[in-house]
C-alpha cells in the first residue's frame, strides 16, 4: 500500500511518510510521542512496534498501553462495511419486497419445503431393531485376540500401557518354560480410556484392538473395569468382525 500511495517521492519521504501513517492509524498518534514523560513536539518512535515507555520517577505509573495520552475518536478510525451490499432501492425491488412481505411468500416457501419432506423416506432408523453402517476404522469396546491355533497374541511387551495417554491399561508379565513373555495380568479402566486407538496401533502382533462394539454400557462402575478374561471373551466374540476390518484396513497402516 505504501508503496502504491509513495511511487513518486524520494527514500526520505517515504519512511518519514511511512512512520507517519503506522503512527495515525495503527497507534492513533498525530505527531506527538505517546510517551507522557517525553517533552511534546517530538517524533514518535520509528516503525515498526509500539514500545512502552520506560520506568521513571516522574510517572505515577511506569508503563501505559498505547492510546492513552492521544485517544482515538471515532472521527480517527475508519470503519470498513463487510455485510452485504444494501437493497437496491429502484422500483421493480420496493414492490417485489413488498409482495413478499404482504403476501408472505415466504413462509409459502417454507410450507412448501416441509411439505415436499413430508412424502419422502425418513432417515432415521428404528433403533435397536435397525443399526446403521460402522466404519473399518471404528473404536469400540476393547478385545484381546488369539492365535487361529487359540494361543493368545499378546507378548506382554507392554508398548500399549507406555503409550496409552490416560494410563487406563495395566500389564504384568511372565516368562513361560519355552522362553515366551506372556501376559498374566491384563486390566483396562474404560472409564479412563479416551478411545484415541494408539493401544491399538503400538501393538506388534495385532493383539489389543478396539473392536466393532458400541453397546456395552453398565450400571456399575466395577463392570467397566475390564480384565484379561474379559477382553479374551470380548476378543472370541468378535473374532471375525475384528478380522475383516483389520484386512480392510491393512493399506492405510
Amino acid at each position: 500500500m505504501f508503496s502504491m500511495i509513495l511511487r513518486n517521492t524520494n527514500k526520505e519521504h517515504i519512511i518519514w511518510s511511512r512512520n507517519k501513517l503506522v503512527n495515525y492509524f495503527i497507534r492513533g498518534c498525530k505527531g506527538d510521542c505517546c510517551d507522557p514523560c517525553a517533552p511534546k513536539n517530538i517524533p514518535c518512535p520509528p516503525y515498526p512496534a509500539y514500545t512502552p515507555s520506560p520506568p521513571c520517577s516522574s510517572c505515577p505509573r511506569p508503563q501505559y498501553p498505547p492510546f492513552y495520552c492521544c485517544p482515538r475518536t471515532k472521527y480517527d478510525v475508519n470503519f470498513i462495511c463487510v455485510n452485504d451490499k444494501p437493497p437496491s432501492t429502484t422500483v421493480r425491488d420496493f414492490f417485489d419486497r413488498a409482495s413478499q412481505i404482504f403476501f408472505w411468500t415466504e413462509l409459502i416457501r417454507g410450507f412448501a419445503v416441509t411439505l415436499a419432506h413430508v412424502f419422502k423416506e425418513p432417515a432415521t432408523i428404528n433403533y435397536p431393531f435397525e443399526k446403521g453402517p460402522l466404519s473399518p476404522r471404528f473404536k469400540g469396546e476393547h478385545a484381546l485376540r488369539r492365535y487361529p491355533s487359540g494361543e493368545e497374541r499378546c507378548i506382554a511387551c507392554k508398548l500399549c500401557e507406555a503409550i496409552c495417554p490416560a494410563q487406563a491399561i495395566t500389564i504384568d508379565a511372565e516368562q513361560r518354560q519355552d522362553g515366551s513373555r506372556r501376559a498374566v495380568r491384563y486390566d483396562i479402566d474404560m472409564t479412563k480410556c479416551i478411545f484415541c486407538g494408539f493401544c491399538q496401533q503400538a501393538c506388534p502382533v495385532d493383539a489389543i484392538v478396539e473392536g466393532p462394539n458400541f453397546e456395552y454400557s453398565t450400571e456399575t462402575h466395577e463392570e467397566l473395569l475390564y480384565n484379561k478374561e474379559k477382553l479374551l471373551s470380548n476378543g472370541d466374540r468378535w473374532e471375525p468382525e475384528i478380522a475383516s476390518n483389520i484386512r480392510d484396513n491393512h493399506l492405510y497402516r
